[in-house]
């Protein structure tokens, strides 16, 4: 057998990580033979089916080439791969201008640039160089010149974070942060950082809201809000004017049991703790984060400098593009601003419209379960469709939000990101929050009384609350987008990548054997065969090109998501507080998850530099905020909260009585009920029976249904309790805030005496 071709060692074919799996061969190398000399990589179509482009193609690579940069082509099937690798003094270069900026620092003992510094500033050199034509190469990937561009992941590196962060049963084990940072960069480290932090804080709040929960749970039978429900022999007014019948109060039983869940004194103490621990959470978070942006380096880098640091290593002759300013691009942005939330309340008028219809259908159903539960049924529907309409709105917010931004013509990416974070989130907390705010806030006040009922299009009439009130509603809306949203959006997330992955697993094997002959005609050259064998360069290249797509948005989208989910989590969690233990139980599956999609499962994200979560943090503040607001309100306004403490200190059996027998709330529910007389022949009663007046729910005259003036004295107590909830806590906020420092101390003397050193350094050098 010729020396060439003879058949391989068993220790060379472990060396070249030749194993046996379920009877096949696999094929991969080691991590010293992976080459990554490589900085970046190009995809383009082959010559024969696009011409046009080719030319670009090539004088795009000549552009490269006249700044020194080294381009390896390899073609394979109908794809052209172009490896870039930057000449040394470009770092050289970058290395020297960060260490005379005032707002950089590189440190002294680091003389070798990391190859995640390497593949930003390759990144950005790409980005800004031209062709003839002016265009660059986002506009040469538009017009498909290009087909991927990305950078490569270091097998050695990638191995080591899927054994210590990358995989399902690493769950409850810290996070590598470190590592994370330099393999991805600063911008992905401190985004699981803050993920981190957030799940790790979202305990104490679980677990008080399961305490509140189970503080409703033990009075599920005992108390006499529900036994007055349950035990009822009160008819209720029709759900509409025809067709529909009277109902018994206590064939709500159930409700009214699920209500006291999370309608009782509990949730008022809790949302003053969320409100307050929304603030701690941030305050706390820069604190942490300060600990390691003062390790890593990185606490005086500022962007704007690093951008030109980056221009002049590009272009030493280049000019910087200048900040400017339009009155009437900003005012322009602001109108289509206004009228894509107008849209997305109009979304949600739809969704009132769809619920009202869906209600009075199935109260007229014949089948009693429908008729009889048709409120409940609508609800739900509604919520489903909500999560449709959010589905939908998400790519369409996305698409308005780029072009708002390209109306705007912000100075420099950075900018551009910012500025679409803002739109994007707001559209986003729209399309979420506008539908849970009606449900909240308007749901069963706007809908009149018997014979004066508000109708939509003169026929329908608006939903009305149950007799133990709203919260309920707004408990299953809440807890049916959260589980939806959670659990299909992680199925997607994670199967997707994943079934792209396993089909295109053939032709990755395909080339996995290509590459294993480089070696086999000599195995003593085989440490060094990589770099010079293309079909290994090719089998690199192609495993990369065939991972997932990332772009400059996709750690957006997961710092999207668990900013909207922290805005369910301390916005309505009066009447939702499990929710924070949702959240914390999803945010344990999405750390590992998100590790796992962007070790193994998508190309390698461009490190990022920077010392903070940017305008994240302004939002999370503002959320903050406006949790403290909304809780007041559902507190005060939604749930039954004030009434009841009206009752038992103004018209309750307690007030004028003395006797320890007699429960203070005992007849509250039929204190909330008003009677309308109407003519039994009107209305289809149960039985047979003839009747001639129902109850509903509101504080009206029995005859001529004014508000009477227990009405107004409750209105009173709610804006009066609102107004001191949102001061007490808001003062709290404050003072906590004040009290919290945003660095350690120890971190602060760290940076002071490392600015002293590095100053006395450079008075050395100068006396020199």
């Amino acid at each position: 057998m010729p020396e060439h071709r003879r058949q391989p060692s068993i220790e060379f074919l472990e060396f070249m990580g030749v194993v046996k799996e379920n009877g096949n061969e696999q094929v991969s190398l080691p991590p010293v033979l992976t080459p990554l000399s490589y900085d970046y990589v190009l995809v383009a179509k082959s010559v024969a089916t696009h011409k046009e482009a080719h030319k670009k193609q090539v004088e795009y690579i000549e552009e490269l080439k006249k700044k020194t940069f080294k381009v390896t082509k390899i073609s394979d099937d109908d794809l052209i791969f172009y490896g870039i690798q930057a000449p040394k003094e470009i770092f050289e270069k970058y290395r020297y201008l960060l260490k005379v900026s005032d707002a950089c620092n590189w440190s002294s003992d680091q003389n070798i640039v990391p190859l995640s510094t390497r593949i930003r500033i390759v990144h950005f050199i790409l980005n800004h160089t031209h062709i003839s034509s002016g265009e660059g190469l986002r506009d040469l990937m538009k017009v498909k010149v290009f087909e991927a561009r990305f950078c490569l992941h270091e097998k050695k590196k990638q191995k080591e974070l899927k054994e210590s962060w990358a995989r399902w049963t690493a769950c409850l084990q810290g996070q590598p942060i470190t590592a994370v940072r330099n393999y991805f960069g600063e911008k992905v480290a401190l985004y699981f950082l803050w993920l981190g932090w957030y799940t790790y804080l979202l305990i104490p709040p679980a677990l008080i809201g399961i305490v509140v929960f189970l503080y409703g749970l033990s009075y599920f039978n005992t108390s006499p809000l529900v036994k007055e429900v349950c035990e009822a022999d009160t008819v209720m007014c029709p759900l509409c004017d025809k067709g529909c019948k009277v109902w018994q109060l206590s064939d709500t039983c159930t409700y009214a049991k699920v209500s006291l869940l999370f309608d009782n004194n509990g949730t008022v103490l809790f949302a003053m703790f969320m409100a307050v621990w929304a603030t701690l959470f941030l305050e706390f978070w820069k604190r942490h984060r300060a600990s390691y942006v003062c390790e890593w380096k990185v606490s005086d880098w500022c962007e704007d400098e690093e951008e030109l640091i980056l221009e002049i290593v590009n272009n030493a002759n280049c000019e910087p593009k200048q900040f400017k300013h339009s009155y009437l691009r900003s005012t322009l942005v602001l109108i289509c601003v206004t009228v894509m939330i107008l849209v997305i309340i109009g979304l949600t008028h739809a969704l009132v419209v769809f619920r009202v219809i869906v209600a009075g259908f199935l109260a007229k159903e014949s089948w009693e379960f429908l008729s009889s539960n048709s409120k409940n049924g609508a609800m739900m529907l509604g919520a489903v469709l909500h999560y449709l309409i959010i589905t939908v709105m998400t790519r369409i917010n996305r698409i308005v939000a780029m072009k708002l931004c390209g109306i705007e013509k912000t100075r420099s990416f950075a900018d551009t990101e910012k500025s679409f974070t803002v739109k994007m989130f707001t559209f986003q907390f729209f399309t979420y929050f506008t539908s849970l705010f009606y449900v909240a806030f308007f749901l069963g006040r706007i809908n009149g009384h018997p014979g004066d009922y508000v109708r939509l299009a003169g026929k329908w009439r608006l939903e009305e609350c149950h007799p133990s009130g709203c919260l309920t509603d707004l408990f299953i809306q809440m807890a049916i987008i959260m589980v939806l949203k959670q659990t299909i959006s992680n199925v997607f997330e994670f199967t997707g990548p994943w079934l792209c992955r396993f089909l295109k697993r053939k032709r990755s094997l395909k080339l996995q054997r290509k590459c294993a002959h480089c070696y086999l005609k000599d195995e003593s050259e085989a440490k060094y065969g990589a770099e010079l064998c293309d079909n290994c360069k090719l089998r690199d290249w192609d495993s990369n090109y065939r991972l997932n797509d990332v772009d400059s948005f996709s750690l957006f989208n997961e710092f999207l998501e668990m900013v909207i989910q922290f805005s369910f989590t301390t916005i309505f969690v009066a009447a939702f507080p499990l929710a924070p233990l949702l959240a914390l139980i999803n945010n344990v599956i999405e750390i590992r998850l998100d590790a796992i999609k962007m070790v193994t499962l998508e190309r390698r994200m461009v490190p990022k530099k920077t010392n903070d979560i940017g305008v994240w943090t302004d939002i999370l503040e503002a959320v903050g905020v406006l949790a403290v607001i909304t809780n007041g309100l559902v507190i005060g306004v939604s749930s039954d909260f004030i009434p009841r403490l009206v009752y038992r200190f103004q018209y309750g059996p307690c007030v004028n009585s003395t006797s320890a027998d007699i429960d203070c709330m005992a007849g509250y529910i039929n204190n909330t009920l008003s009677i309308a007389r109407v003519d039994g022949t009107q209305m289809v009663a149960p039985g047979g029976l003839n009747v001639t007046q129902c109850s509903y729910k509101d504080y009206r005259s029995n005859d001529d249904y004014s508000l009477t003036p227990q009405f107004w004295l409750i209105l009173a107590v709610r804006f009066a309790f609102v107004i001191l909830f949102e001061h007490v806590v808001v003062i709290c906020k404050f003072i906590a805030a004040w009290f919290v420092p945003n660095a350690p101390m120890q971190v602060k003397n760290d940076r002071l005496f490392d600015k002293l050193n590095r100053l006395k350094e450079e008075l050395r050098s100068f006396d020199a």
